[in-house]
């Protein structure tokens, strides 16, 4: 099976899902939709051993040839584990949709449609090896997750988060197309497995760093890095299902994605790995301390996801290190990218769980505010130990799997302290100092997430709703992925074996040849030794933290709003919007003659410093006809004419200038032998002079106005310009003919192959032939409504005289 085509099924079937929705409504729409991504992961799980192995499969589907644009499906093990991702968590979104969004009150074809062109995207950007397809797919998830974000339209706070993921996403993936087109110069190829054997030699090209930049930006804007984090607390005002699907498993994964699958070329630069490292360290402990904040369950979550991708994105930057060491025993490279793919599944299983559980209690409740919640655990027993589960594993407590990745996270953070490196051996301390830092918080937010929610006095008069467990069908997805939870903790080695192995010998080709080189078993407990000093000191401090949350959380106040990066954000879209609106004033007067102004300058100036600049203007006279006296005659009275018209002050003496230009043009196709154009042109001319004539009387008198207007410069240096123009374009494209004109072609066939002895006729009736029906065509409808209207005005006075 095509994988080219796996890629596009989903957006295929969406085609069929406003039919289902509109024929079949006494059936939740879900329950089709869910087959789609339900078969994709099932087909896509099948290739396992495949890359296991270190295999890999390649589809091609050539779409611009002639540009060497093309659509390049590749799995390998990194890819084929985000495609697992994408479908498996997709299955259990749509499951979970099902009974989260009721199919009486929703317009459920429209978030199908958009949730089904999103799996396609992220289906694209994660096979694709071709780097402007990649874009496209890129950009796709971008104006797909707009449309998912602002499902509710009739919400503010809806189309404002939609707009503000859309306006900094997009302006990163434009940032990321210039990187893409720097690497494609530089590597003479839009192939990905092509640059990254030729990474060796890229790294000394003058474009290398600001390809390296371009590319980490549109990552950073997508896996909402700092200072472009800001979108996603507000694209929580989505749908749950939504939130759960883009925000934890897949759209700001692919900006993790981008920077595992372009490591191989980057990391011969010790840029890479400072940048990618330092942000997302950073990030991780931003979005951490910031996460306690929120009141907002969805928002504690979206700041804790900014965080778990912040520590992700510090894994693969670690990970980069190991290009630059020589000894394999090292562990840098041995546990940084194990530890980012690692915990990027272990995120996807909690946090997608936890985002699930928050749609449910708000289902449930009535609201998301953590300050009107609490004892709910006797009332939702269910929900609070699937949210237990997961808050658990995201604070790192065993027997949970997020346990095993941050622990492998602190080994990666330490190890970084010896490499001797870009002055590491001097900085390098610093990060396992943030990592230990965004630990202890990540630590305090999980346990401020479960228990201020599940734990505490109940509050039943804050509620819109009556609290109580949610329905089975609700609960199936969260509790599936919590039991994942548990069971990757007990059989880590496993995953490690199938999912997480191939996709590290992707990331790495400079240190492993194949997935069975990578030489990691994970194991629950390593001994006393730094790591396990850490984590206790991670507990107990965290636990300090929380159960004095309530004395100092009030220090949050002291932050000012007005110097957020939210306000700059609004302040920015505010001057823009101001600004645009005070530049098109200047020129959007509402008078034609302007903007005819402004677009005959324009042109006048690209045309003019065009012949200039590249010498184009020339003047042959090899192949002109001799101008005679008739001709010369003819020229001086069109002119004359034409003169009459423009400065005649007399409407009379103006229609028969009028008549005396066309009249003149006529006398040239006489000359130029062409009788039937002459007779043509006469015909028009006489019509066209007949009717204003007959219309003189009802034309208004000129007014003072109109009297009083003479001579403009400025009118006068624009239709100069144009003539000009014009003129010396005709004369250079005359001179310079590079092919030979068609009308050798037409008087070669005219009579061979269409019979016909008069050029002008076989060209509009044969070789033109479905050009003059469409306009025979045009001028029937134009007669038709004519005498539709006419026959209009007449029944309208006849009923007006019978009235009478």
């Amino acid at each position: 099976m095509s994988l080219v085509f796996l890629i596009f099924l989903p957006v295929l079937a969406a085609l069929f899902v406003p039919l289902l929705f509109k024929k079949m409504r006494q059936i939740h729409t879900g329950w089709f939709v869910l087959i789609v991504p339900a078969i994709l992961f099932v087909y896509y799980a099948t290739l396992l051993p495949t890359t296991a192995d270190g295999g890999n499969l390649v589809s091609t589907f050539k779409w611009i040839p002639s540009l060497d644009i093309a659509i390049v499906a590749y799995l390998d093990g990194l890819s084929l584990l985000f495609s697992l991702l994408i479908t498996g968590i997709g299955t259990l979104v749509v499951l979970y949709s099902v009974f989260y969004l009721d199919k009486n009150r929703e317009q459920l074809h429209n978030f199908y449609v958009y949730l089904l062109m999103f799996m396609t995207a992220m289906l694209g950007v994660v096979q694709s090896d071709h780097l402007i397809s990649l874009y496209l797919f890129w950009e796709l998830t971008s104006i797909s997750s707009f449309l998912l974000i602002g499902y509710w339209y009739t919400r503010d706070r809806s189309r404002f988060g939609a707009l503000k993921s859309m306006m900094i996403t997009v302006f990163g993936g434009l940032m990321m197309l210039g990187g893409f087109v720097l690497l494609s110069i530089m590597g003479n190829t839009y192939s990905i497995r092509e640059l990254i054997a030729q990474a060796p030699q890229l790294v000394s090209h003058d474009f290398f760093i600001l390809a390296l930049v371009l590319v980490l930006l549109g990552a950073f804007t997508k896996s909402a890095q700092f200072p472009f984090y800001i979108w996603l607390p507000d694209a929580m005002e989505a749908p749950t299902p939504v939130s759960a699907y883009l925000h934890s498993a897949t759209m700001v994964k692919a900006g993790l994605y981008l920077v595992a699958r372009f490591t191989p070329i980057f990391a011969v630069s010790g840029t890479w790995m400072w940048l990618v490292t330092g942000v997302g360290l950073f990030t991780m402990v931003w979005g951490s301390i910031f996460a306690l904040k929120q009141k907002d369950l969805k928002a504690i979550l979206a700041f804790s996801t900014v965080s778990q991708l912040g520590l992700i994105m510090s894994l693969l930057g670690a990970s980069a290190a190991g290009y630059h060491i020589e000894d394999a025993s090292g562990t840098i490279f041995k546990y940084a990218a194990f530890a980012a793919i690692f915990h990027l599944i272990n995120h996807a299983t909690f946090k997608g769980s936890l985002f699930m559980i928050a749609g449910i209690v708000d289902h449930e409740t009535g609201t998301r505010d953590i300050r009107k919640l609490g004892g709910l655990m006797s009332l939702m027993p269910i929900s609070f130990t699937i949210a237990m589960i997961g808050s658990f594993s995201m604070a790192g407590l065993p027997p949970f799997n997020g346990f095993l990745s941050k622990e492998m996270f602190l080994t990666a953070m330490l190890s970084l302290r010896e490499f001797d490196l870009f002055s590491m051996d001097v900085w390098g301390v610093l990060f396992p100092v943030l990592a230990w830092i965004g630990s202890v918080f990540t630590f305090v937010y999980s346990f401020f997430f479960v228990f201020h929610t599940f734990a505490g006095k109940h509050k039943p008069e804050q509620l819109p709703k009556q609290a109580h467990e949610a329905p089975v069908g609700m609960l199936i997805s969260p509790a599936f992925l919590a039991l994942l939870v548990l069971v990757i903790f007990f059989i880590p080695n496993q995953i490690g074996d199938w999912l997480i192995k191939p996709a590290v010998a992707v990331i790495q080709p400079f240190l492993y040849a194949s997935p069975a080189e990578v030489d990691i078993h994970v194991t629950a407990w390593h001994g006393v030794n730094t790591e396990l000093l850490m984590t206790l000191g991670i507990f107990l401090v965290g636990a300090i933290l929380f159960w004095t949350l309530r004395k100092w959380q009030r220090t949050y106040d002291l932050f000012p709003e007005s110097i957020s990066l939210n306000r700059l954000y609004d302040s920015f879209m505010y001057l823009s919007d101001a600004g645009a609106n005070r530049f098109s004033a200047l020129y959007m007067t509402g008078f034609i003659r302007s903007y005819l102004v402004y677009m005959f300058g324009f042109f006048v100036m690209i045309m003019l410093s065009t012949l200039v600049v590249t010498d184009a203007f020339a003047f042959n006279t090899a192949n002109l006809a001799p101008i005679g006296f008739y001709e010369i005659a003819i020229l001086i009275a069109l002119v004359t004419g034409t003169l009459t018209i423009l400065f005649s002050k007399s409407r009379l003496t103006a229609i028969i200038a009028l008549g005396a230009v066309g009249y003149s043009v006529a006398l040239f196709f006489v000359i130029f032998r062409a009788p039937d154009l002459a007779l043509t042109q006469l015909v028009i001319e006489t019509i066209s002079v007949a009717l204003f004539l007959l219309a003189f009387y009802y034309l208004p008198k000129h007014s003072k106005a109109e009297e009083r207007v003479g001579f403009k410069l400025g009118n006068a240096i624009i239709a100069l310009g144009v003539g000009v123009t014009m003129t010396l374009v005709a004369l250079s494209a005359h001179s310079q003919k590079v092919l030979p004109s068609i009308s050798e072609y037409y008087k070669e066939t005219v009579y061979s192959e269409a019979g016909g002895g008069n050029i002008v006729n076989v060209i509009l009736v044969d070789y033109r032939g479905f050009d003059t029906l469409f306009e025979i065509t045009v001028l029937g409808i134009a007669g038709i409504a004519i005498i539709t209207m006419i026959k209009l005005r007449l029944s309208k006075k006849e009923g007006t005289h019978e009235n009478k």
